[in-house]
């Protein structure tokens, strides 16, 4: 155990995380150069395209010291994102230290210090480490300042590197072997091993990645998940290095796989504890908490004979997507489909993106909601993802709505671009830091609804990209909400309903009028478009109708002729609108909820 070495990488979103962990890679000669390629732990192409991290990744290097010892180090990698932080959270209760990377151009940010609290309740070592130093904006000074102040670290201990030009490698490498303590635990006790991440293999089953922190694990043990309480039978063991190495037994202090037979990933809980069926641990291991989601939306596919296709797509992106919550749902409008739930907006994308390429699904998906509580006037207690099922208004006591606590971190000469942002959001008890010179971070609790939709593309477009962000899930607190509902020539679209503050109802409504006017093609009758709140019109636009030119025929004679086949014309598009049916484009809804929030 005194030769292994348990670490992880911390970072601000675009700190350059992966890169680091490619050169570390490279230097173990885990691969060659010619089976090399950039972001060798990103295995998904929206990772690669977009440049995060959306699944954490693990591999063991080897690697020898200055001195001759040789170790095995067991490198964690983690997601950036802030929808991710669970994940970061049960990366790094599997490590005895970390690696906190701050850019040396871009300095200390909102995550940086997030990941840096976090890393701090789980009793860390930290080794911070400026990187990027290649950079002509580069400023080590300003820096190492802001690692002491707004981080309370030790500048002189900083590492310098860059990931991209391959400097300070070896000095990161001897730090990790020096600095960061070995494993604690006895092989001899009972095992207990934290499951931090779990995939999905077709030929293997379920590949559960864990650490031992006490016991030995073989091939052919039973296996115990003490959380859900199922017994597996062991098939093998191993450690990742890139590929998949088999061993003949894991012990305390390794980080590595099993696969045991377990049939979909939604049968392990991340965080959960394992240990042997035969020779029980007492109690599991302590920070376990269900994941639970914040956003929720619906999915319907494109074409109504799509759905069983859509749902045999769900099932098996559940299998590699744990987080991911869905149940049966339908629409009027839209037909079958599924309420699905998520960690945030970025996690409802990559659903997205990762259903439209991997199984091939054309999908719909409604406007992101979250989760309200209504208390009823009889005293009971309703949860609310959903518009449709939003109560009679007759009925409500009290509507409450989730807050986050937000922690914005900016240069100073933006305040005021982004105080008005946030107030513009209903933010409420702002308080400011001023951590170094030029530098402020603005604290704000916001309303979760108002920070779904676009607020993270605004901050960026605010502050020139300068501005970051983080947040954490706070209270429910009392406001005035109200469900708002579109009409197309008197019918109700349900699709399209949304749950919203009052005060921000017409606004909402008339966008999504005047979106629904740009891309509805016109017809031969009046389309009237209307917002409403229950029986009252809030807001309202008009497509007007083609008009068929009936008196083209009429080379001249009286007028009162002219005016008869007007008039005839009038009655019959009159009787057009009264059987007529809107149809609603594809397009329509993409557009719509899409903007629902940009004017």
């Amino acid at each position: 155990m005194n030769h292994i070495r348990n670490f992880s990488i911390i970072a601000h979103i675009d700190h350059g995380k992966s890169t680091l962990a490619d050169r570390l890679i490279q230097k173990a000669g885990l691969v060659e150069d010619r089976d090399f390629r950039d972001q060798m732990l990103d295995t998904m192409d929206i990772e690669r395209e977009r440049g995060i991290t959306i699944k954490s990744n693990t591999v063991t290097l080897p690697y020898t010291s200055r001195d001759g010892r040789r170790f095995d180090l067991n490198l964690i990698d983690t997601p950036g994102h802030v929808d991710f932080a669970y994940e970061v959270s049960r990366a790094l209760a599997s490590c005895e230290g970390v690696l906190l990377l701050v850019d040396a151009s871009q300095g200390v940010e909102a995550q940086t210090l997030a990941n840096l609290y976090s890393a701090m309740e789980h009793n860390l070592v930290i080794v911070p480490v400026i990187n990027k130093i290649d950079l002509p904006s580069a400023n080590v000074e300003m820096v190492k300042e802001q690692i002491e102040v707004d981080l309370g670290l030790d500048s002189d201990d900083a590492l310098l590197a860059s990931g991209k030009d391959g400097i300070g490698i070896d000095d990161i490498l001897e730090a990790v072997v020096n600095r960061i303590p070995a494993p604690a635990g006895s092989a001899d006790d009972p095992l207990r091993a934290l499951i931090f991440d779990a995939h999905y293999d077709p030929f293997r089953g379920t590949i559960v990645a864990v650490r031992l922190f006490s016991g030995r694990l073989k091939p052919g043990d039973n296996l115990r998940l003490m959380f859900n309480n199922t017994v597996h039978r062991v098939e093998e063991v191993g450690v990742f290095q890139l590929v998949r190495k088999p061993k003949s037994h894991l012990e305390a202090g390794e980080v590595g796989y099993i696969i045991s037979g377990i049939k979909t990933v939604s049968d392990v809980a991340i965080g959960d504890t394992l240990t042997l069926d035969a020779q029980p641990a007492a109690e599991p291991l302590p920070g376990f908490k269900a994941v639970k989601p914040v956003v929720f939306s619906s999915i319907y596919p494109v074409s109504a004979d799509d759905y069983l296709d859509l749902a045999d797509a769900l099932e098996k992106y559940k299998l590699n997507d744990a987080a991911l919550i869905y149940q049966k749902d339908s629409s009027v409008a839209l037909g079958q489909g599924f309420r699905c739930g998520f960690l945030g907006l970025l996690h409802l994308e990559v659903v997205q993106e990762r259903l439209e390429r991997e199984f091939d699904q054309s999908i719909i998906m409604t406007a992101p909601s979250v989760q309200y509580r209504f208390v009823l006037k009889d005293g009971t207690e309703k949860i609310i993802d959903n518009p449709e099922y939003y109560p009679d208004p007759m009925h409500i006591q009290t509507a409450l709505e989730p807050y986050i606590k937000a922690g914005i971190l900016i240069p100073e000469r933006y305040i005021g671009p982004v105080m008005k942002l946030c107030l513009d959001r209903r933010g409420e008890n702002s308080r400011m830091n001023y951590p170094t010179q030029g530098r402020v971070e603005i604290l704000f609790d916001l309303p979760l609804a108002e920070v779904v939709y676009d607020f993270y593309d605004k901050l960026k477009t605010v502050t020139q990209g300068y501005g970051s962000f983080d947040y954490e899930l706070g209270d429910y607190r009392p406001n005035e909400l109200a469900k708002v509902d579109i009409l197309l020539n008197g019918e109700k679209v349900d699709a399209l309903s949304v749950i919203c503050h009052k005060e921000r109802a017409r606004e909402r409504s008339l966008s999504m009028c005047k979106r629904l006017r740009d891309e509805l093609p016109r017809q031969q009758f009046k389309i009237a478009i209307q917002g409403a709140i229950g029986g009252t019109i809030i807001a309202r636009q008009t497509i007007n109708p083609y008009r068929k030119d009936v008196t083209a025929k009429c080379y001249g004679g009286d007028i009162s002729r002219k005016r008869k086949l007007i008039e005839k014309q009038k009655k019959g598009k009159k009787r057009m609108k009264m059987v007529g049916q809107v149809e609603v484009p594809q397009s329509a809804f993409v557009a719509v909820l899409k903007s629902v929030d940009e004017d």
